[in-house]
């Protein structure tokens, strides 16, 4: 009796002993499956969607470059490590390399656009503007494509650069010229703006029978016929500036000019001229991005007139002594 116990007793312990076995090794693999993943094929896809599954697997991306690719189209994936189907623990890296697309492009048709059109066109398909030609032209408005090289629809490799040829307009067109007394200097830059002056010497001088800070004289007088490469000389009623009692000589000095863009999607096309004496030059003609603040130092005591354009648009004039 007391044997036959004893082996039951041994069959249960035995039992027991078995069933903790097993669910040990049970758990241990339900841990362990739980901790790693099967890493997805990402190839060929998009790399959002490639971001988003490997991080919903828990996985972390790290991109480790780019590379032109015929066959795989921009912003998708050329290659991935680990390979697809490799088990991997939660919280590894998954490497891709992007493709940039194909390494060549075709020209875009740029004739008949605006120039910070064509411009914002090129940069979309990774080209730059080339050479810049002008030329006057009655057929074409001012600033608009006439002709480009290579031509549209040509195989050139991305990086690569496109000449333009770009219309100044009709020449000699002659206009009347408007009356710019009692305007600020700001609003008769404006105005020449759209009929296609442009300011020369500026002078200050005062006049207590005026507003300050208004324009006082102006040559050519207004009514006169005048053409767009005839600059306009102004006078601007300011109280003049007291000598300094140091004999600092004309020229000396500089001046801070600031301004900072508006934030935005796309480069603003900023252009700060200075015009002295009747001649004028770009001190800045780039594209910038937005947000940016540019500061240009400028040299005082010289009687400059600076204007800020902001896609050929003028949004600011500031007269310098």
């Amino acid at each position: 009796m007391i044997i036959r116990i004893l082996k039951i007793g041994l069959m249960i312990t035995t039992f027991i002993f078995i069933v903790g076995i097993s669910a040990f090794f049970v758990l241990t693999l339900m841990i362990k499956s739980e901790d790693t993943v099967i890493i997805p094929q990402v190839t060929e896809k998009d790399v959002i969607y490639a971001l988003e599954i490997l991080s919903d697997l828990g996985l972390n991306t790290k991109v480790k470059g780019s590379e032109y690719n015929d066959n795989i189209p921009k912003n998708h994936i050329i290659f991935q490590d680990p390979e697809p189907g490799s088990e991997i623990k939660k919280g590894r890296d998954v490497k891709i390399i992007l493709s940039k697309g194909a390494k060549e492009a075709l020209t875009p048709n740029l004739k008949g656009l605006i120039i910070d059109q064509a411009r914002i066109i090129l940069e979309e398909n990774e080209l730059c503007a080339g050479n810049t030609a002008f030329i006057n032209s009655d057929q074409w408005t001012k600033d608009v494509i006439i002709s480009q090289s290579p031509p549209s629809n040509k195989t050139i490799l991305r990086d690569s650069c496109v000449d333009l040829l770009v219309s100044m307009g009709k020449k000699n067109n002659y206009i009347m010229m408007p009356d710019f007394l009692g305007y600020s200097l700001d609003r008769a830059v404006q105005i020449m703006e759209r009929i296609h002056l442009s300011p020369g010497q500026i002078k200050s001088q005062y006049d207590p029978n005026h507003p300050l800070d208004t324009i006082i004289d102006q040559e050519p007088f207004s009514g006169y016929r005048t053409s767009s490469d005839i600059p306009v000389n102004l006078v601007i009623n300011r109280i003049p500036k007291a000598a300094s009692s140091k004999g600092e000589s004309e020229g000396t000095g500089l001046t801070l000019f600031r301004h900072r863009l508006e934030y935005g999607l796309l480069n603003q096309h900023i252009r700060v001229r200075i015009s002295r004496q009747g001649s004028a030059y770009n001190l800045l003609d780039e594209f910038v991005k937005p947000g940016r603040e540019i500061w240009l130092l400028i040299p005082q005591g010289k009687r400059l007139t600076l204007v800020l354009y902001i896609d050929d648009q003028p949004v600011k004039t500031q007269l310098i002594d």
